[in-house]
């Protein structure tokens, strides 16, 4: 059944067919995608679509349509503009928790203090928006000089990241390939209040939306993936629970959108992908339907991507980009098939059509 699960999700989430038409769809599909590494998250949309290409995100992020911003757990995602605020208000009081911790309890940072900094931020932003970090740390700096030496580039990460969930600032047009940050009623709009707020309605919504995009799916998953309590996803689900189906196994409940399960392996049916990617990252309580056979070790997580057959993990990756070529070297799990081998060339020769680059696979055997 863990493979089944596996292919299931594989499917959900649009990384086998059908693909998502665009890259907007991709990621309206899943809600959010993590976007730590955006030179490998713009994969992680790609892969999802009919004709990967990079430029479709490029512009979506230049335009605002989608942002690159603190949401969820205290990372980076993208996150479509109309979905953002919500999805802010509903998450972010528990995730801000973190960074306020961070800031005042390890680095000491009084109240006053981070108002400061805060303002100018913003009058800095106002004036001149699509700003790096290390910009607005100098622009900080100059506002702020008894503060100056304080501002360290680790400072300014959680300052920032703040200010994200606290729906202040977000992510401005990217610059020659650098992130940067832009005030957020410039980008998004209107923050929505106390008043206008209906936390059961967003509660309801990211159940369905989970579920629909990452199931088949435990209420403990999207508790891990939201930073949500377990009360709080069974509030949603309980107001959604009758449009969507579910099956126990292995003592869990895993819901999903109203379909039958595939019967066989979907196509493509090798991938290559970051370790952040939604198919791994997006779960934590039943993470591991992606090896059926328990060949991953469960230490420490020591790659920075994972090779799947058949939405199982047969592999760790790592991806070296040169201007001349593309090269994933794998560390497999357990010896691989021919047919293991062949997925996993023609999904090395994807990805490096993507780049734009000739790949090369070692480690396959």
């Amino acid at each position: 059944m863990d493979v089944t699960i596996a292919r299931w999700r594989l499917r959900t989430q649009r990384l086998t067919e059908p693909p998502a038409r665009t890259a907007a769809e991709a990621i309206g599909t899943l809600l959010a995608v993590q976007a730590e590494n955006p030179a490998q998250s713009a994969w992680a949309v790609a892969a999802r679509t009919a004709a990967p290409d990079g430029s479709e995100l490029a512009a979506l992020l230049d335009s605002g349509a989608v942002l690159r911003t603190h949401v969820l757990r205290p990372t980076w995602h993208y996150v479509a503009r109309d979905d953002l605020d919500w999805l802010l208000a509903l998450t972010a009081p528990r995730v801000a928790k973190v960074t306020a911790t961070q800031l005042h309890g390890d680095l000491g940072l009084t109240v006053p203090n981070l108002d400061r900094l805060t303002t100018a931020v913003l009058d800095t932003l106002a004036t001149t928006p699509d700003r790096t970090r290390d910009e607005l740390a100098a622009a900080v700096r100059d506002h702020v000089p008894a503060l100056a030496e304080r501002v360290t580039g680790r400072l300014m990460m959680l300052v920032l990241a703040h200010l994200e969930l606290d729906r202040l600032v977000c992510s401005g047009r990217p610059r020659d390939g650098d992130h940067t940050y832009a005030l957020y009623r410039d980008r998004v709009g209107a923050r929505a209040d106390a008043a206008t707020f209906d936390r059961d309605e967003a509660l309801a919504t990211i159940a369905r939306r989970y579920f629909t995009g990452h199931g088949p799916a435990t209420v403990k998953d999207l508790a891990y993936w939201a930073t949500l309590t377990v009360t709080d996803v069974r509030r949603g689900l309980a107001a959604v629970g009758d449009e969507l189906e579910s099956f126990d196994h292995d003592g869990r409940t895993f819901w999903h959108a109203p379909g039958d399960a595939p019967t066989g392996p979907g196509r493509p049916d090798g991938h290559l992908l970051q370790l952040l990617d939604e198919i791994y990252r997006g779960y934590q309580d039943s993470r591991w339907v992606l090896d059926a056979e328990g060949v991953v070790p469960r230490s420490r997580e020591a790659t920075i991507g994972i090779a799947l057959v058949d939405g199982q993990v047969v592999a760790g990756m790592k991806r070296t980009v040169t201007p001349s070529s593309v090269r994933f070297d794998l560390t497999p799990h357990r010896p691989l098939s021919a047919a293991e081998r062949r997925a996993l060339t023609d999904a090395a020769t994807r990805y490096g059509d993507f780049l734009g680059r000739p790949a090369v696979l070692t480690g396959a055997g």
